[in-house]
């Protein structure tokens, strides 16, 4: 037993956090973010437990990037994120969307952009096809005001990963042609309201100043014409 490798000091921080929370739930405002992000398996605390971990986002910038790294080493969190995205997709095609609802998934977005705005995350969530869940958001025609916060939250995501000068930049900007994120931008530039316009826009924008996104426009008349007609 003493030969067996020690886990990386993260990931031991983590499982030290996990076991104190079960032994002693904190109060949320005093928790610290492993303490957060271990209540973050309580179905029960977890709305709240969103809310407090992205108002620690909002206060305390310079911690995103241990943040970043303490979500993606933490077990199950990013399943736990992408259930909280998965909820709200029969919502879509009945326009039902709450506010509340709303304001919860892109709390979960929130920490997604997070882990992508990390170079040592951001590779992982691309492997694991995460931005993929986020297109039915893009591709929902409807305007309502819950949607459209949820439609921006997922640009932002996908544009904090648009970062193709990155030594995994190819791989994302390969990743974004194949699963057909191009046509969805060109479909917010078209539908969505003002804020998602500019985002969709500077993503369309950054994958156009890349050799091959440009082939990828120019590839057929009718996708050239759509992007003339989009950026017009």
């Amino acid at each position: 037993m003493d030969n067996l490798p020690k886990p990386p000091p993260l990931v031991d921080q983590l499982r030290r956090s996990a076991l104190l929370v079960a032994q002693k739930p904190p109060d949320l405002p005093t928790a610290s973010p492993e303490q957060l992000i271990a209540l973050l398996r309580d179905s029960n605390l977890r709305e709240a437990v969103l809310s407090r971990l992205n108002i620690v986002i909002k206060q305390k910038r310079e911690m995103c990037s241990d943040l970043a790294l303490l979500l993606w080493n933490s077990f199950n969190t990013v399943y736990i994120l992408l259930q909280e995205v998965l909820a709200v997709y029969p919502k879509l095609s009945t326009s039902t969307l709450t506010m509340k609802e709303s304001t919860r998934v892109c709390d979960a977005l929130t920490l997604l952009q997070c882990m992508a705005s990390h170079p040592e995350t951001r590779k992982g969530l691309v492997k694991a096809n995460i931005p993929f869940y986020l297109y039915p958001f893009l591709r929902a025609s409807a305007n309502e005001k819950p949607l459209e916060f949820v439609r921006l939250s997922s640009l932002g995501l996908i544009g904090s990963l648009a970062k193709f000068d990155d030594p995994y930049g190819p791989e994302i900007l390969n990743f974004f042609l194949e699963t057909q994120l191009f046509p969805l931008c060109l479909r917010c530039m078209d539908q969505g309201d003002e804020l998602s316009r500019k985002v969709a826009t500077l993503i369309v924008m950054k994958i156009l100043m890349q050799e091959e996104g440009l082939d990828y426009c120019c590839a057929f008349t009718e996708r050239f014409l759509a992007v003339v007609q989009a950026l017009s």
